[in-house]
């Protein structure tokens, strides 16, 4: 059998299809004896017309290297991963839970910052925040949304928790491949979709169109609803494209765009300029509008600060959400939840020390070695150290790092990361996963995906799941479990 479940290595983890027994986990049984039924042949043939498919529609990403980048081919392994519904909608109210009160907290930041003067949450976080907009004080946004869309990164641990690793509100990317991801499924194992009942994704970009049409300051049936991107040579150009080919748009680059003296944004077309209702962003803050942060940038478009503060365009995800993609203001979302909404959080965060607080920073520093230790604003993997698998040297200039400056870093415990089997080679092996979905946000309703994007560390023991680190993806299904 091209699969050898017997022998199949996953060591003490928690595997997401195969139980400590060796046996498949109850949502996982039609997969498994599907899986089990294909020859070498088979399986080859799968694989060789996955990687066909993803050449032929043009999957890529994008990774930099010293001056200069790369497009390759998305990678993606045929083994899906498989969660039971009846998990997943508790995870769904979780998140709903979860952005409902960041969006309360950013907007409490940039009007009256209750939190802080309640003594909920730090006033010196917020004045050493990279990502704190001081251009933002003051203005209110449609319905008090901020972070029309989030994509929250979970984990499952050893014992089968599922946790929030981290939050990303300023210009989170991956949902494409989300989508990309079944309908290269749906092309290579056609079969499974007809004898399993796997919960759809491909309402997706109606959602999204819905709800940035929702965010329109004009009350009309046809709002002009564009997308920004900084242009081919960002890492994400391919989601830019994907998202505005579904939902109709235009994709524009700032140079599109014009305010004009009424604070009104225009889009030049061979017929002249067009009014620009709600603009999809997909540029960090500091490069939207030269006039309200960097003046250098050539990516954004001049008044656009001043069109969104007037009222006139709206900005998805608005500027200033970011600040709560901190990863010290990460530590404080249960606090947000109770504060808030007098609730309770639903979806747990994983244990964290604040390096700035003292008792935290000497543990941390006494610990260094057990230990992942992040860069507050750092994504996609970098700046991370991985304590059980650094060197000495690396720990010392990590320490010297955290002692420059302790409120810039936190530390978490090395999770023993749920797998997923995979393929490698001619072997499966269980390989390390995490879970990015994604929420929208209108202020009159939340939808989160069904599943989200799987990352997978594709390096056999590796915890890195990033694409730019040598990660992989997975098709995410939600299946009843009954039925499985």
């Amino acid at each position: 059998m091209a699969i050898d479940w017997k022998n199949y290595q996953f060591k003490s983890f928690f595997d997401e299809l195969i139980d400590k027994d060796g046996k498949p986990r109850a949502h996982s049984h039609k997969l498994i004896k599907f899986l089990s039924d294909l020859s070498d042949s088979d399986l080859n043939s799968a694989r060789a017309a996955a990687d066909f498919a993803i050449k032929e529609m043009g999957i890529t990403f994008t990774v930099y290297g010293e001056g200069s980048s790369i497009d390759r081919n998305w990678p993606m392994d045929i083994i899906p991963r498989i969660i039971d519904n009846r998990e997943w909608k508790k995870i769904e109210i979780g998140l709903e839970q979860r952005v409902k009160a960041l969006n309360m907290f950013i907007n409490d930041l940039y009007h009256d910052q209750k939190i802080i003067k309640d003594g909920i949450f730090p006033k010196e976080l917020i004045s050493k925040s990279v990502n704190f907009r001081q251009q933002c004080m003051g203005i209110t946004p449609p319905h008090n949304i901020w972070a029309h869309i989030c994509g929250s990164d979970l984990v499952r641990d050893h014992d089968g928790t599922m946790y929030v690793l981290e939050d990303n509100l300023r210009v989170p990317s991956g949902v494409s491949y989300m989508l990309e991801n079944r309908s290269v499924m749906k092309r290579v194992f056609p079969e499974m979709f007809e004898h399993i009942d796997i919960l759809p994704v491909n309402d997706y970009s109606s959602q999204l169109f819905d709800m940035l049409c929702a965010m329109s300051p004009r009350p009309h049936d046809t709002p002009e609803v564009v997308v920004l991107t900084p242009g081919i040579f960002n890492s994400a150009y391919f989601e830019h494209c994907y998202l505005a080919q579904e939902m109709g748009c235009e994709l524009v680059e700032g140079r599109d765009l014009q305010v004009d003296k009424n604070d009104c944004v225009y889009m030049k077309t061979i017929n002249g300029l067009r009014r620009v209702d709600v603009i999809y962003r997909r540029i960090d803050d500091l490069f939207i509008d030269p006039e309200a942060f960097n003046p250098d940038s050539q990516l954004g478009v001049p008044g656009l600060l001043r069109a969104w503060r007037a009222g006139n365009v709206a900005l998805v995800n608005a500027p200033g959400a970011g600040v709560a993609d901190d990863k010290v203001v990460y530590t404080y979302v249960p606090q947000m939840i109770e504060y808030y909404l007098s609730e309770k959080m639903l979806l747990p965060n994983v244990e964290t020390y604040r390096c700035y607080e003292p008792d935290d920073y000497k543990y941390v520093i006494e610990n260094i070695e057990k230990l992942v230790v992040k860069p507050a604003n750092e994504s996609g993997g970098y700046g991370l150290l991985i304590g059980p698998k650094s060197t000495k040297k690396q720990q010392q200039e990590c320490i010297a790092q955290i002692k420059a400056d302790p409120r810039n870093y936190i530390a978490q415990p090395t999770l023993s990361l749920s797998t997923v089997p995979t393929l490698d080679g001619d072997k499966t092996e269980g390989r390390h996963v995490d879970l990015r979905p994604f929420v929208l946000s209108s202020g009159k309703q939340t939808y989160v995906t069904t599943g989200g994007l799987t990352r997978v560390a594709m390096v056999k023991g590796s915890l890195v799941v990033n694409s730019s680190q040598g990660g992989g993806s997975k098709d995410t299904w939600i299946v009843d479990g009954e039925n499985s």
